[in-house]
């Protein structure tokens, strides 16, 4: 393969990556929410968020694979596992890492999901959200393609989508914490007259 095919690939990758996980991020939401998506049950919703976010994971794999494999940059193995220790572009290399190793902390730890009990797991998964964002920076500072129109447009429709999904959820969240317990006593006992 030739340096410039697999900085096509790196490019490629790093674009679906971004648009992959802004989709595992909205299921993520819906399935907390408990919404359910037309065409699926509810636990359709769970499944598609799950087998999503292993091919996300994937081409995570494939991103930083072939940018280890490409020789124009010097980007080593340690450098995609340990962050900010790259010669080449330091902070934007390193926000990259760092969003790598909190997906791999939540995919380990949903791996174990069963053996690390579900309070565990549930906090752990939240480094995902926290993974989003460092990402999206990682892609804007060191991307190549930051500035074009259609990457531009990309950025723009995955913040939205997920500033959007995060306001519902904010304000679902805000609804449950108004309900008092006195407001749940009253209803429960309307439900048994």
């Amino acid at each position: 393969m030739t340096s410039e095919t697999l900085w096509y690939a790196n490019r490629a990758t790093g674009a679906v990556c971004l648009v992959l996980f802004t989709v595992v991020v909205l299921l993520g939401i819906a399935v907390r929410l408990r919404t359910r998506l037309p065409g699926l049950p509810r636990f359709g919703t769970v499944t598609l968020h799950r087998t999503l976010s292993l091919s996300a994971t994937a081409f995570l794999a494939l991103h930083i694979a072939v940018a280890v494999i490409d020789g124009y940059v010097d980007i080593t193995v340690l450098d995609a596992v340990v962050p900010f220790v790259s010669d080449y572009e330091p902070l934007w290399l390193g926000l990259g890492t760092v969003a790598f190793d909190l997906m791999l902390a939540v995919l380990i730890t949903s791996l174990l999901r069963e053996r690390i009990g579900h309070r565990t797991w549930r906090a752990l998964h939240w480094l995902a959200y926290a993974s989003w964002p460092v990402a999206l920076i990682h892609g804007i500072g060191i991307g190549t393609d930051t500035g074009t129109d259609w990457m531009t447009w990309l950025t723009v429709s995955c913040v939205a989508a997920v500033v959007a999904a995060f306001a519902i959820r904010t304000a679902h969240s805000a609804r449950a914490a108004r309900r008092t317990p006195a407001a749940l006593l009253r209803t429960a006992e309307g439900a048994r007259s």
